[in-house]
């Protein structure tokens, strides 16, 4: 029984992904990151399951990965470092893989890998006042596990407003960057949710799973060569000295050595 990843489902085929790891901000650790993908694969196979919803319990939506876990990825020798690195990439293939419509309820803030998963729904509704950013790169580190899903959202160009820079950026910013199809109250967050979900039921569900397929190679997919180039860059980002000072100093809690704080 899955422990961080909660399945829910109601009698008109909607199944909702509850990320379910409040008590530290949803971070994606191993195991939640196996749970959702094994959550993802069980629902792409249910023809049942018209709809699927991508929220969070909690006030944040997800604070990205886990640093307690990828903190022990550096005592690891460099091929189980790249395979536990890659879970990040096989979760987020699954669900961007799902041939039902993704709708994202973004209730809190998301930060790295958040923003993934952000990047492989269909569709997400935020709510005000929420903040986002890639801040991968101020802890020494590349946002590349989610970069080809990053990228196939946003676009390159939006993407180099935010990708490299661990700016962090608001709710109506993620809306111009295409992360967010739009911002409500958050006593209004259910109602927009619903009012993507219901047009897909008075929809042919076999139609819909083919429009989605169809428009994703109109498109043009992600790539698999992609996803590995990300996961190998990664991979070597973690055996730099830089990443080894940022993740330091994070559970140090000091300052980095490029932060202009260091003394």
């Amino acid at each position: 029984m899955a422990e961080f990843i909660e399945e829910t489902r109601d009698g008109r085929g909607v199944a909702s992904l509850w990320l379910a790891r409040a008590d530290k901000h949803n971070a994606l650790s191993a195991q939640m990151l196996t749970e959702l993908q094994d959550a993802a694969g069980r629902l792409a196979q249910d023809d049942s399951v018209r709809v699927v919803v991508l929220a969070a319990r909690g006030p944040s939506f997800c604070a990205g990965g886990d640093l307690a876990w990828m903190r022990e990825q550096f005592e690891m020798e460099t091929a189980t470092r790249r395979r536990e690195s890659a879970r990040i990439a096989q979760a987020l293939g699954a669900l961007h893989a799902l041939p039902q419509p993704l709708i994202g309820r973004v209730q809190g803030n998301a930060f790295g890998g958040g923003l993934g998963l952000m990047a492989v729904c269909d569709v997400c509704i935020g709510v005000t006042g929420l903040k986002f950013g890639f801040t991968e790169t101020r802890l020494g580190l590349i946002p590349a596990n989610i970069g080809p899903y990053v990228i196939a959202r946003m676009g390159a160009v939006r993407a180099s407003r935010v990708f490299m820079n661990a700016r962090v950026f608001g709710a109506e910013e993620a809306v111009s960057l295409d992360l967010l199809a739009r911002v409500v109250g958050a006593e209004a967050l259910d109602e927009a949710v619903e009012a993507e979900v219901a047009p897909y039921l008075a929809c042919a569900p076999g139609a819909v799973r083919e429009a989605k397929a169809l428009l994703r190679s109109l498109a043009g997919a992600v790539r698999t060569e992609d996803v590995d180039a990300a996961i190998d860059a990664l991979a070597r980002r973690w055996e730099s000295a830089e990443a080894q000072a940022g993740i330091a100093a994070f559970f140090d809690k000091r300052p980095a050595p490029w932060s202009g704080q260091a003394g």
